[in-house]
Parts: structure tokens; C-alpha cells; sequence
């Protein structure tokens, strides 16, 4: 970014290669393109580096170069966490990384990292989630929802998806959600689904109205855990519900908890790398663009057309 603007201003040029330092040199394959990448390219994001900065949190590719002592080695393919992610190479701490397993391409490794890390976060370390209980996710279509569709089915939950069409139906039902409901009447539909009695967790990326509703189909001692705030509007619950009902209600913010906490992340990526291996966790690529495209792939999310997971091709692994 030379600029904060718009998708469309992006532009894409050469940069200087890493300088030669402690912490994993890695060569990029794969980058995820993620609605946080969209945030700080309009200085809209909780993190605003100014210009000249290069996009991208989220990464795969091979160990070109790792310290003494590191657990990695050169030609270990890995996901990593890091500013600057649109780029071919990239100097990481060795525990912003995870290996990856061979059952994920280089694109699905790059769509690892903050939706499964955050659905992981959410869900089990947050939530509590255990087997036999009944997720609800919003939202379920896309790379978010896609996400936390796969990792509480890999818990061992009964998932339901809401999202708004038929096509984002046949998504959520790709991704592994046993039932899906549309966002009209979603809510009296899962209460007769439920037979009447809820769901144990929803899983709430999207806010707005869709917040307080959740609140009501949520059975006694439900959870309901806020990602965030897709439709842009951060509501007001009624606490008289919370209480009344006996939920909870339970932030889940991945970021700032792994920043400050870096062997959570790698806790993390070994329990998504067992799930993939299991053949539940697989990330679903919604398209790949080559990096001259950049700017189409965050168009995308900004218009919020965008199914399933949105990545940004960058070497030939």
C-alpha cells in the first residue's frame, strides 16, 4: 500500500527481500485474503501501519531458512501468521508458525490460519463446545462461517447453518453443516428443528439484529460467542434475557489473545493439522487470484460477494 484507498487503488511492486535475521525465512505459496486485509488498506483496522506497508496476514509455503535450534527445517511446509503476507518472501517467529499437514494444498494452508484459529479459539478454548452438543453458525457460507462449520463438526457437534440464499446453502452444506436454515424466519425454524429447545453455542461473526436474536434460540445454559461485526453494527443485548435464560454470553478475540500468548497459536495449528488429517477440516476455496489481482479478490469482500475462502496465488508451490 502506497496509499490508504480503496481496493481499487491497490497497487502491486517490487519491495526489498527480508533482511537477514533471527526467526523462520519462509517462501510464500499462498496467501489468504481476509476482511482484516480489507480494514487496513482503508486505515479502518485496529492495527494502522502507515504507507508504505505491504497487505496480507495470513500465509503457506516452504522453510527456506530456519534458526539454530528451531524445530523447522528447510522444505517444511508451513502456515504462518504475520504482517506483510502479500509478499514472496517472509522472515516470521518460528511460533507464529505450524507445520502443515500433507492432506491441505498451499491455498487451503493460507486459509488456516484466521478463521479456523479464531473457530478453534471460539468454539473449544471460549466456548467449551463438546461432543453431542448443537452449534448454530452464522453466516455459514462464507470463509468465516465455513470455518466454524468444520471445526465444531470436528468437536464432535450437531452443526446448523443460517446464511441468506440457496446457493450459500449448498456451500454450508459442502463445508459439513447438517441442516442449514435461510436468514428468513431463521429463527423460528431452528426452534422447531430443536424441537423447541435451542441450540447449546451459536457462533455470531455477522451482529446487528442477528446478535439479539440469537439470545432466544439459545438453550438453558447456551453460549452465545461474538466474533464480530459483519453487518457493521455492534448491538445492545437485553441482559434481563442473559440472566433470566441462564446464558452466557462470551467474547472471542483470537488476535490480541495470541499476540500476547504465541504458544496458543501453535496449540492451535496442531489441533486444526490433526482435523485436516482426520479429513474435517478443509478449508474451501471460493477462488484464487494471481497477485496482479489483488485488488479483485478484497473488491470481492468488500461487496461482499465472496464464498467460501478468497486466496491470493503468489509462488508455484
Amino acid at each position: 500500500m502506497t496509499e490508504l484507498a480503496r481496493p481499487s487503488g491497490i497497487v502491486v511492486a517490487d519491495v526489498p527481500e527480508p533482511e537477514p535475521g533471527d526467526g523462520v525465512l519462509i517462501e510464500v505459496a499462498a496467501a489468504g485474503i481476509c476482511f482484516p486485509d480489507l480494514l487496513m488498506s482503508q486505515g479502518k483496522y485496529q492495527v494502522q501501519p502507515d504507507p508504505p506497508f505491504t497487505l496480507g496476514l495470513e500465509a503457506a509455503g516452504r522453510v527456506l531458512r530456519a534458526p539454530a535450534g528451531s524445530t523447522l527445517q528447510p522444505g517444511d511446509r508451513v502456515a504462518a501468521f504475520t504482517f506483510g503476507a502479500f509478499g514472496e518472501r517472509l522472515l516470521v517467529p518460528e511460533e507464529s508458525t505450524f507445520l502443515l499437514p500433507d492432506e491441505l494444498s498451499d491455498g487451503q494452508g493460507a486459509g488456516l490460519v484466521l478463521n479456523y484459529q479464531t473457530a478453534y479459539f471460539g468454539l473449544r478454548l471460549r466456548g467449551g463446545v463438546e461432543a453431542g452438543e448443537t452449534v448454530l453458525v452464522h453466516g455459514a457460507a462464507g470463509g468465516v462461517g465455513t470455518a466454524a462449520v468444520q471445526v465444531a463438526r470436528g468437536l464432535g457437534a450437531h452443526v446448523i447453518g443460517v446464511v441468506s440464499t440457496a446457493e450459500k446453502a449448498e456451500i454450508a452444506q459442502r463445508a459439513g453443516a447438517h441442516d442449514v436454515v435461510l436468514t428468513e424466519n431463521w429463527s423460528a425454524e431452528v426452534r422447531r428443528s430443536t424441537g423447541g429447545r435451542g441450540v447449546d453455542v451459536v457462533y455470531d461473526p455477522v451482529g446487528g439484529e442477528r446478535t439479539s436474536e440469537s439470545l432466544r434460540v439459545l438453550a438453558q445454559q447456551g453460549r452465545l460467542i461474538v466474533i464480530g461485526f459483519a453487518d457493521g453494527t455492534i448491538p445492545s443485548l437485553a441482559l434481563n434475557r442473559v440472566l433470566l435464560r441462564n446464558v452466557s454470553v462470551i467474547g472471542a478475540a483470537w488476535g490480541h489473545y495470541v499476540n500476547t500468548r504465541p504458544e496458543v497459536f501453535r496449540s492451535i495449528g496442531t489441533a486444526l493439522a490433526h482435523m485436516a488429517r482426520e479429513g474435517v477440516v478443509a478449508p474451501l476455496i471460493g477462488q484464487t487470484y494471481p497477485m496482479e489481482n489483488v485488488a479483485e479478490g478484497l473488491a470481492a469482500l468488500d461487496d461482499r460477494r465472496a464464498l467460501g475462502k478468497l486466496i491470493l496465488q503468489i509462488g508455484s508451490g
